[in-house]
Formats: structure tokens, C-alpha cells, sequence
């Protein structure tokens, strides 16, 4: 009997004893360890995919900017305000979603967030459905009124005798054509803005608060390359459905005068939204299966990593009490953070730079070097895109290798944003001639003009054709000179229909000495020379190169920001930092860059009631100066900024080559703890 009681005790002592070594047995350990991985594995793929659609829907929104320019006859500044709308829509929510989210169940959040981005991407689309037909300018005779037009060749002779366009104007046309359905496109956007709040801010928190902190800046520039295919993904949809005409099964193509060449074609910008719209629904469906939160790993804490846990647990439980105060407190520790505040007024000059660039270069594209839409976008997604993609992701192995750390990550993204800098100013010489448009850029005998503008449209050899000086429906002529119209060429007559029509007899051609037999001009503006399409060769590799050598530090710089951050502000920090951005440069960047551009404009369209449309030709030589010229000088004034932040970092943290090879040879010095505020922010990587 007390053989038996000594071996039960025993047994008992050893069962008491055994969660003392190990609490979970091993299969189940092994178990938790694999669906542990499997969950944050299952997460980061969701938040790829989310990245990816989001980033496609945004890009397809500024690949299309121009066309909604065109469908809605407003100006540059005005659809730079539908573009900034998304900005505005994620600065109602980014602060308070950064921080108060992060309280919650963050993957229900995010997919909440792709929910509302797919409601606001079916909205965009939606005028579409409500607005009629596209009537675009066209020659028309007396007997066609604005109200009926739908698109065809309306004129046998468009030389009109005895009476101009303005006459054939009825009262009910203002209230057909002059639509804000515009506003809808803004909405749209906006719910886009707001749906998309939670996705970076939750999304990258989350993936640094249980992934192994060596593996985050790895993680980033993935998650940073996978998302370059979005717009990659949204310019080339975008370039197809440019090809597609706007009323594509809706009218007869055959009565369609105009080509993807002509600036006042619009393409069937709709359908990209649908898409983007059931892309980014499916995309939340994911995240409403993850959990709240993921057990990392047990590892070894060094004292210091056990002392900032023990903080962070400390000021976690406080914000739990007073979460209203901590808010504001949080706030305040972000901006007495002089290596944060100064970063984010650099990123900011950077990204105002690059969102009125990236807005309006579509536009840049074919205007400058005179490209479609759809091959603008197609070359950009193609070559731009593509090339950045391949820079982030170089530049995400350079630091997982290297381990770079805060001083080497700023020199990294200062050499490489300084480079692509330099290079950018040579497109300054990448240009082409402004295109020979009677009236316009030079004079119906054929003579360049020294004032530009549409002051001079009318000669001696269409004084008797009673012309509207508002009309655009360009036409070539024989001598390679563009005409706003077959009216304005003096033309008197026509042959074929739709997009074959020629008009001859023009009056214009015969002034200049051209044999009567050749006196003819064909629908679209005449081609650009061969120089031109040299140039554009030219400015595609630049601009390939620039985004490469840009894109490698992208990612570094995206770290550096979670680095001067304290862990327990880090979701805050990275809302504040998009709050800043959306407000100061992703709002107003395409606003002022579109107004500097309206200044460049040469011709007005005109809306079917007489009033003032999209520009339909800009002065290249202008329109390369000022929007090159405000894109550079932004960009270097950001550098001043940078300079100051590398100084700070290098004062606060010099650098000590012994420690540095002493702790690169120790793996466990680089975990997260060392990353925390300034105070402790580790020396390894300096």
C-alpha cells in the first residue's frame, strides 16, 4: 500500500509538474505553431489581393480622368477635384480609424472597408446609365439641331452661306447638356476614399505585430510589389477599354465619325468601374474569416525587448481607460517627434510631385507627343509601372540582405529619389513642335505665328462660308495643315459617309497653291512627324528609368517611417502619415496642376449649348514647362527636408562600425523592441 501511494504521488507530482516545462503538449504546440503561420500566411495574401485591387481601381480612376474630362465638358481643375475626392472621402475616417481601429477586430474592419470601396465603385459607373448618348462636336448643316445630334456626318457642304451654328441653340438644351452628373463620379470616388481607410494602416500593423520583425521590411516590399501590378492591371484595362467607343452597344459604330486619335473621343470608361466594383467586393469576403489576433512565436526576450513590452502593456491598458485622452496624448507624441514630423513634410512635397504628375500624364502624353489615350495608359502600365514594380522589389531584398537600418534606409532613399531627380530634368528637352493648326499655331498660307491662340481663324478664303469659330471637328488637308473644320478649309463639298468622309473643293488648300485635284482634307487632325515619335521613344525609356531607380527606394522608404515611430503608436503614425498625405497632396495636387494646365490651352472645346467644354489643344512647348516645371520644383524643394532629417538621425545615432559588425554577427539583436521610439531605436542598423 505504500509502494502504491508513493507511485501515485509520484505520478501526480509529475502531471503538477509538467506544464511547469511545457504547458501545451507537443502535437498540439505543433499544431497551434501551423495554424498560427497558416493564419497570418492566409492574411498577408488577403491583404496582397485588397492592396492589388484598390491600387487598380485608383489607377484606373487617373487613366480615365480625361475621358470624364471629355464625357462631362468640365475643365482640368474641375476633374482634378473628382480625382481628389478620394482623398477626401479617406480623410474623414483615416485619423480615427488608425487608432480606434486597431482597438477592434481589425480584419472585420478591413473587409468592411472593401465592401464600401466596391459601393463606391459601382456608383462611379453609374451616370453612365442616366445621361443619353455622347454627342461630341461635328460639322452640321442648318437644318441639324444640337438636340439631335448623335454622332454621324451631318453635312454634304459644310461651307454654310447663310447661317452659323450659334442660331440652331433651343431653350431646352441648356438643361439636357449642361449635366452634373459629374457629381455622382465624385461621390463614387469619395465612398472609394472612405472604403479604403482601413486597409493600409490595419493592414500593415497587423502584419508587424505577428510576423517576425526581421521579416517586415521583407513583407512590406512584397506587399508594395504585388500592388504595383494594380496599376499595372488598371492602365492596361484602361488602354482597352479607351479602344472601346462610350455607347459601345448602344448606337451604330458605322455612324461614328471620330477615331481614339481624336481629342474628343471617349472611350467606355464605365466598365472598368464595374469591374473594379466586383473585384474589391470579393476581396473583403477573406478577411470576415481571420481572427482577431495571431499567437507569434515564444522567443527569448533580451532585457531591453522585456522593458518595452512591459510599456507597451503599461500605456495599452491606459488608452483601455481613458481612451479619448490617450487619443489625443498619441497625437501629441507624433508631433514632438521631430524625426517624424520632418519625414512627413519630405513625403509630403514628394507625393504632391508625384499625384499631379501621375493625374494628368495621360493627358501630358497626348497632348505633348500626340499619342491616343489608349496607348497612353497601355505604355504607362506597360513600362512605368512595370519598372517601379521591379525597383521595390530589388530595393525590399537589398535591405532584407543588407539589414539596413534607419541611417542606411535614409541614404538609400536619398541616392536613389536624387537620381531619378537628375534624370527628370532632361525631359525638359524631350519635347515635340506644336502641331500646324490654321489659325491657331500658323497662318492659312502656311507661316508660323508669334502670338498663338484662335484669334485668327478666319481669312480671306472662308470669309464667305459664315463659320462658327467655336467649332472643333478637325480636319487634314492635303498640305499637312490641320483645320478646326471642313468649314473653316472653305471646303464645299463632300463624299462617303461615317469615318471615310472627304471634303473637297476647300478653298484654304487651292489659296496655298495646292492643285485643285489635291484640295481635299480627311476627318482627324494630320499626324505628328517621325521627330516626334522619336522623342516619345525617347521620354518612355526616361521615364521607365526614373521609376526604376525611384521604386528602389520606395520601400525603404516606407520602413523608415514605421522605424522612427514607438511601436505603440505605430498604427496611429502610419494614419497620420496617409491622413497628411490624402489632405495636402492627394486633394489639392490634382486641383492646381490641372488650373496650371488649363492656362496652356490653345482651343476650348464647345458644349452643345454654346458654352465653354474640355481644352481640345494645348501649346506643348507651355504645357512642357509648366508641368514638367511643377513636378521638379517640388520634388527638389523636398530634398532640403530630407538633407535636415538624414542630420538628425546621424547626430542622434552616429555611427559605431565595432558594435555594428559586433551585433550583425548576433541575429537576436535585430528584433522588434530595437525598432521602438528614438530613445531605444537600435544601433545595428546604423
Amino acid at each position: 500500500m505504500a509502494a502504491e501511494k508513493e507511485s501515485s504521488e509520484l505520478n501526480n507530482l509529475n502531471i503538477s509538474a509538467a506544464p511547469q516545462d511545457e504547458s501545451v503538449p507537443a502535437p498540439q504546440k505543433e499544431e497551434e505553431e501551423a495554424s498560427c503561420c497558416a493564419s497570418l500566411k492566409t492574411f498577408f495574401i488577403a491583404l496582397c489581393f485588397s492592396y492589388l485591387t484598390k491600387a487598380y481601381a485608383g489607377s484606373y480612376m487617373k487613366s480615365s480622368i480625361t475621358q470624364i474630362e471629355r464625357r462631362f465638358e468640365i475643365s482640368s481643375s474641375t476633374v482634378g477635384l473628382v480625382d481628389g475626392s478620394f482623398e477626401l472621402g479617406n480623410l474623414l475616417m483615416i485619423a480615427f480609424v488608425s487608432y480606434f481601429g486597431a482597438k477592434f477586430h481589425r480584419p472585420r474592419i478591413i473587409a468592411a472597408g472593401c465592401f464600401v470601396m466596391a459601393l463606391g465603385s459601382f456608383l462611379t459607373a453609374m451616370p453612365h446609365f442616366f445621361m443619353g448618348l455622347y454627342k461630341y462636336e461635328a460639322v452640321r448643316t442648318p437644318e441639324t439641331s444640337p438636340n439631335n445630334i448623335t454622332g454621324s456626318a451631318y453635312s454634304v457642304s459644310p461651307c454654310l452661306a447663310n447661317k452659323t451654328l450659334t442660331e440652331d441653340i433651343k431653350p431646352g438644351c441648356v438643361t439636357e447638356s449642361g449635366s452634373y452628373m459629374w457629381v455622382y463620379v465624385l461621390i463614387g470616388n469619395m465612398l472609394r476614399g472612405i472604403g479604403e481607410t482601413p486597409i493600409t494602416p490595419l493592414g500593415i500593423s497587423y502584419l508587424d505585430d505577428f510576423s517576425e520583425p526581421e521579416n517586415t521590411p521583407l513583407f512590406i516590399a512584397c506587399l508594395h510589389t504585388v500592388t504595383l501590378f494594380g496599376p499595372i492591371t488598371g492602365y492596361m484595362l484602361s488602354s482597352l477599354m479607351a479602344r472601346l467607343y462610350v455607347d459601345i452597344g448602344f448606337v451604330d459604330l458605322e455612324t461614328v465619325t471620330i477615331t481614339p486619335q481624336d481629342t474628343r473621343w471617349v472611350g467606355a470608361w464605365w466598365l472598368g468601374f464595374l469591374v473594379a466594383g466586383v473585384l474589391t467586393l470579393i476581396s473583403g469576403i477573406p478577411f470576415c474569416f481571420l481572427p482577431r489576433s495571431i499567437k507569434r512565436k515564444a522567443a527569448q526576450p533580451s532585457p531591453e525587448e522585456q522593458k518595452l513590452k512591459e510599456a507597451e502593456t503599461s500605456y495599452d491598458e491606459y488608452h483601455k481607460k481613458a481612451t479619448v485622452k490617450g487619443f489625443f496624448l498619441a497625437l501629441k507624441s507624433l508631433a514632438c517627434n521631430r524625426l517624424y514630423a520632418i519625414l512627413i513634410i519630405f513625403t509630403l512635397l514628394q507625393m504632391n510631385s508625384f499625384l499631379g504628375f501621375m493625374t494628368h500624364k495621360p493627358k501630358y502624353m497626348e497632348q505633348q507627343y500626340g499619342q491616343s489615350i489608349s496607348n497612353s495608359n497601355l505604355i504607362t502600365g506597360a513600362s512605368t509601372m512595370s519598372a517601379a514594380a521591379l525597383g521595390m522589389l530589388l530595393g525590399g531584398l537589398l535591405m532584407k540582405k543588407y539589414r539596413f537600418g534607419l541611417l542606411s534606409a535614409s541614404k538609400l532613399v536619398f541616392i536613389t529619389t536624387f537620381v531619378a531627380f537628375l534624370m527628370s530634368l532632361s525631359i525638359f528637352l524631350i519635347g515635340c513642335e506644336n502641331s500646324e493648326v490654321a489659325g491657331i499655331t500658323v497662318s492659312y498660307d502656311g507661316s508660323r505665328l508669334e502670338t498663338l491662340g484662335d484669334n485668327r481663324l478666319f481669312s480671306s478664303c472662308n470669309a464667305d462660308c459664315s463659320c462658327s469659330s467655336q467649332q472643333w471637328d478637325p480636319v487634314c488637308g492635303a498640305n499637312n495643315i490641320t483645320y478646326l473644320s471642313a468649314c473653316l478649309a472653305g471646303c464645299k463639298s463632300s463624299t462617303g459617309s461615317g469615318r471615310n468622309m472627304v471634303y473637297q473643293n476647300c478653298s484654304c488648300i487651292e489659296a496655298m497653291g495646292i492643285p485643285s485635284i489635291n484640295s481635299s482634307v480627311t476627318l482627324g487632325s494630320c499626324p505628328r512627324s517621325d521627330t516626334c515619335g522619336t522623342m516619345f521613344l525617347i521620354y518612355i525609356i526616361v521615364q521607365a528609368l526614373i521609376s526604376f531607380i525611384y521604386g528602389i527606394g520606395a520601400s525603404a522608404g516606407f520602413v523608415i517611417i514605421l522605424w522612427c515611430i514607438s511601436p505603440e503608436l505605430k498604427s496611429l503614425g502610419i494614419g497620420v502619415y496617409m491622413l497628411l498625405i490624402r489632405t495636402l497632396a492627394g486633394i489639392p495636387s490634382p486641383v492646381y496642376f490641372g488650373a496650371l494646365i488649363d492656362r496652356t490651352c490653345l482651343k476650348w472645346g464647345t458644349t452643345l449649348c454654346g458654352g465653354r467644354g474640355a481644352c481640345r489643344m494645348y501649346d506643348t512647348h507651355s504645357l512642357r514647362y509648366t508641368f514638367q516645371g511643377l513636378t521638379d520644383a517640388i520634388w527638389a524643394l523636398s530634398f532640403v527636408f530630407f538633407i535636415y532629417f538624414m542630420f538628425l538621425v546621424k547626430k542622434k545615432f552616429p555611427e559605431k562600425k565595432e558594435k555594428e559588425q559586433e551585433e550583425n554577427q548576433n541575429p537576436e539583436n535585430t528584433r522588434r523592441g530595437e525598432r521602438g521610439p528614438p530613445e531605444i531605436q537600435r544601433q545595428t542598423f546604423l
